[in-house]
């Protein structure tokens, strides 16, 4: 039943406790419903280790209709919604699904998502933010002669990965960092199905051989370690873990380097962003689409230039 909820301008709040992989499936099924607009979504970690999903509605909901129970035939009801999916543009970047292939424009990057069980379409803000960013980030490294950082990178052991993609879901940041960086790309999620959903979108994107995807939660495994430094990593996921992954991620971007964070609604990334200016990172960008917000940081050269911007943003 809702709650009120008046200190966050909504009128009713409903919550749910589950596991991690179910109150994530949720959040990300309510992030990219047609209905997103009328309500924001949470998920945070309590002390217990329990999660917990909070829906903030901005109306009074139908608390009569609210729920209701129906027997369906058998369908893949997310492969349907996802089909008539009309494609999204983020900067050069358009994402689509295999029926809305010939509606994609011009000269954009295509980026082709195959309905599955797995969300991140590009129709959510976060999603759309992490793109942007990735394009700003892009056309400002074809303009610039590479630097000492990036000479080093490209001479690191043969077996490496410039980009890092955390909370990979469907896989479409990585495919993209791998179509315009041309670099290759570690990609993880805590999810097996989303793991096998992005590793078969990197294939029909026809950068499978560049974009290596792990099951895995945090950034605890060897694996992370043993690529980096990244010039690049994505962290589209939630306030909570963003927190979390704060140390780790610091510690795994290379000098020169960029973090992109999203997932984070327009109220908390003064949060989010602290955490990280505390290690070391700056704010280079700050875009809010829908009530998203996605950060762009980099970390400096040198400490001297760590403290020198560490008032901007």
């Amino acid at each position: 039943m809702p709650e009120s909820s008046p200190s966050c301008g909504a009128s009713a709040v409903a919550r749910l406790s589950s596991d991690a992989a179910t109150v994530r499936k949720i959040a990300d099924a309510l992030a990219e419903s047609l209905t997103a607009g009328q309500f924001a979504a949470s998920a945070f970690e309590d002390s217990s280790g329990q999660w917990s999903l909070a829906i903030h509605f901005r109306a009074p909901p139908d608390e009569a209709a609210a729920l209701t129970f129906e027997t369906l035939a058998p369908t893949d009801w997310v492969r349907n919604s996802l089909e008539g999916l009309a494609p999204v543009d983020a900067g050069r970047f358009a994402v689509h699904t295999a029926h809305a292939r010939e509606r994609v424009r011009g000269k954009r990057i295509g980026i082709e998502i195959e309905a599955g069980l797995a969300f991140g379409t590009g129709h959510h803000g976060t999603t759309r933010g992490c793109l942007l960013a990735l394009d700003r980030i892009a056309k400002a490294q074809s303009r610039r002669p590479a630097t000492t950082g990036s000479a080093a990178l490209r001479r690191k052991r043969g077996k490496r990965a410039d980009v890092l993609d955390i909370g990979t879901g469907t896989g479409v940041l990585a495919i993209a960092a791998a179509k315009v960086l041309h670099r290759p790309v570690l990609a993880s999620d805590l999810d097996p199905r989303a793991v096998a959903i992005a590793q078969g979108n990197a294939r029909i994107n026809g950068v499978g051989g560049a974009v290596e995807i792990i099951h895995t939660a945090g950034l605890r495994a060897d694996t992370f370690r043993a690529r980096a430094p990244y010039a690049l990593i994505f962290a589209n996921i939630l306030l909570e873990p963003l927190k979390t992954l704060a140390t780790p991620i610091a510690g795994l971007v290379a000098r020169n380097g960029q973090v992109v964070l999203s997932g984070l609604l327009a109220s908390q990334a003064g949060t989010a962003l602290a955490g990280y200016r505390a290690r070391g990172l700056v704010l280079a960008r700050r875009m809010t689409l829908e009530n998203w917000t996605t950060l762009i940081l980099a970390r400096p050269a040198t400490r001297r230039a760590t403290k020198r911007r560490s008032g901007s943003g």
